[in-house]
């Protein structure tokens, strides 16, 4: 089920004349890292996700594990330059795993162990790969660079880009559909995950947003420019979240429940980078057309951010009420997507194992 733009938004407007709104500065930078805003009404929920738990400290203890899920799921074969280019886009250094640990995060939540996920999660990291994969090629955003490094079309070729992006998605459903234990998760739970992921990558999710971004809709104003960016970054949020409460057997309200938080998290976190790549005179950013800032303006985008926090966190309350201490790590999540207070440390083992790849390919050809 997609959610609606309208309730994205729902939440009334901030006042303009609001003076608590301002950029945390990094010094070594000299332009805005984080965006912080005024504190949302206090509540034990609040207060306790903001100190005692480490969202660093979970993320990356996850990660190691995610990312050998992925090593045995992407072995490399025949034609070895495929695989090499997949394994190069999934293993990006600096890569967040936000998808996977938000999946993981909402599987545990309702006391399900890790490992019921653990095969999607890995299979939303390919979706996620892929989907950079594709919207850096020169008919899409036209991105020679992603985080640093040669994008995978031009280390590899904008054909290898275009097929090993096809290749991962069905990939990914096929490692969740085989790989997801069978004594922790029903059949029927396992269908559900694979037409949720279907769904969010198809004609009505991702490419249908990469579609709306290409011919200029989110220019058109605000309805239209929240509309891509649900269908081309929140969906995938979405699926994550749900997925995990699908897998841990979550009833139909909770499910709805965290659609919507992971939706609006998913926007919130695009929201808060076009806000700091205006800020920097869009460094980094390629020729995507969905920038609310330009649409809307700084003052309207701020405002968009301080409530679509306020709502994924309010969202949360019915899991902090349920199952206490277990809703942090999403809870913790939505505080992230604003501040980014930190860089998660990773990418060192993910490269070493993008290189044995590749000596093993060169060896074997």
């Amino acid at each position: 089920m997609a959610l609606s733009v309208a309730s994205l938004i729902s939440t009334p407007v901030i006042p303009k004349t609001s003076k608590s709104r301002h950029f945390a500065f990094n010094s070594h930078k000299h332009h805005p890292t984080s965006v912080s805003l005024r504190p949302c009404s206090a509540s034990l929920a609040t207060i306790r996700a903001s100190t005692s738990f480490d969202l660093r400290s979970y993320r990356t203890s996850l990660i190691s594990v995610i990312e050998s899920e992925l090593d045995a799921a992407l072995t490399v074969y025949y034609p070895e330059n495929m695989y090499e280019a997949m394994r190069y886009s999934v293993f990006r250094s600096g890569a967040k795993r936000a998808p996977s640990i938000m999946c993981i995060a909402a599987c545990e939540l309702f006391g399900t162990p890790r490992a019921a996920a653990l095969p999607t999660a890995a299979a939303l990291e390919m979706i996620h790969a892929a989907s950079h994969m594709h919207d850096d090629l020169p008919c899409m955003d036209a991105a020679p660079v992603r985080r640093g490094q040669p994008s995978t079309h031009a280390q590899y070729g904008v054909g290898v880009a275009l097929l090993s992006g096809d290749a991962l998605f069905p990939l990914g459903l096929g490692h969740t559909a085989t790989k997801t234990p069978s004594d922790l998760v029903p059949r029927e739970a396992l269908v559900l995950v694979l037409k949720e992921i279907s769904r969010t990558v198809g004609c009505t999710g991702m490419a249908a947003g990469q579609l709306l971004d290409l011919s200029g809709a989110a220019a058109k104003g605000e309805v239209e420019v929240l509309q891509v960016l649900e269908k081309k970054f929140g969906g995938l949020a979405e699926c994550s979240a749900v997925c995990g409460g699908m897998l841990a057997g979550a009833n139909e309200e909770d499910q709805a429940a965290l659609r919507q938080y992971g939706r609006t998290v998913g926007v919130l976190y695009e929201l808060v980078d076009d806000v700091l790549m205006e800020s920097n005179g869009r460094a980094g950013k390629m020729r995507s057309n969905a920038s609310v800032v330009r649409t809307l303006g700084m003052e309207r985008t701020l405002e968009l951010v301080e409530q679509l926090r306020d709502k994924a966190k309010n969202g949360l309350q019915r899991f902090g009420d349920q199952y206490g201490d277990r809703v942090l790590p999403l809870y913790s999540f939505v505080d992230y997507a604003v501040e980014r207070g930190f860089e998660v440390e990773g990418g060192v083992e993910a490269a070493a194992v993008t290189a044995a790849a590749t000596s093993s390919a060169a060896a074997s050809s």
